[in-house]
């Protein structure tokens, strides 16, 4: 399959978590398909517009943002030197994930310190670099309307994303915007799906080379160890 933009996420590996969170987005990322929505009580609307935004992602944490190949650049390159960076950065330990409210969306977010995996974010930004295209007028534009901070500004222009780097925060995006009102009956609802489901600890032993097909939906490549 040919994709039109490649990405480093974190995608929770097989299991209930990944199986529940493919369903809640209607995307399964792994598999590469449309799944059905569960049946959920206690929503303010439908799954499907619920989840419109996030969906064509897939359930994940962004680790390296999307971006197009470089001139010169093969996707073939690309996943061995995503390879070789794997192969020396060390897998990750966090206190867990927790289900909360992160400005309009409702989102999954690391519990305690995140900074072993803002430090394994920031290498890999680093080290992917030059497989990254400079990003169009209309992306700078469309990035530019969030309202970003003079240091997002630099981030962006430098890394072609505002938020890396000391501006990285780990969330696994579950909704698009919502009013409060709404992000709090998803919240409620969604709770007594997840709570036995939410790693505590959060282990990070791999991450996954993604890519964008031609419709806008992500897939997975391949998943590489953290073995440093």
């Amino acid at each position: 399959m040919q994709f039109t933009r490649y990405g480093i996420y974190y995608t929770p590996p097989r299991g209930a978590l990944a199986d529940f969170g493919a369903g809640w987005l209607g995307w399964d990322i792994e598999r590469g398909c449309a799944v059905a929505h569960p049946d959920i009580e206690g929503l303010p609307h439908d799954i499907a517009p619920l989840t419109q935004t996030p969906r064509k992602y897939g359930l994940h944490g962004t680790i390296k943002p999307p971006f197009r190949l470089a001139e010169g650049k093969s996707a073939a390159m690309l996943a061995q030197d995503f390879d070789d960076l794997a192969q020396r950065l060390p897998p990750i330990d966090l206190e867990g994930l927790a289900l909360t409210r992160l400005g309009g969306f409702v989102a999954l977010t690391v519990q305690g310190d995140q900074s072993p995996l803002a430090d394994v974010a920031s290498a890999i930004v680093r080290g992917l670099d030059a497989f990254r295209a400079p990003p169009s007028d209309a992306e700078l534009a469309r990035r530019r309307k969030a309202d970003l901070t003079p240091r997002q500004e630099e981030l962006l222009a430098q890394w072609g994303y505002p938020y890396v780097m000391d501006q990285f925060r780990f969330h696994i995006t579950l909704t698009g915007k919502l009013g409060t009102d709404d992000a709090a009956q998803v919240t409620t609802a969604l709770t007594p799906h997840l709570v036995d489901l939410l790693p505590s600890p959060f282990e990070i032993r791999d991450l996954t080379l993604v890519g964008e097909d031609d419709t806008g939906m992500f897939h997975e490549i391949h998943r590489t160890a953290l073995s440093g």
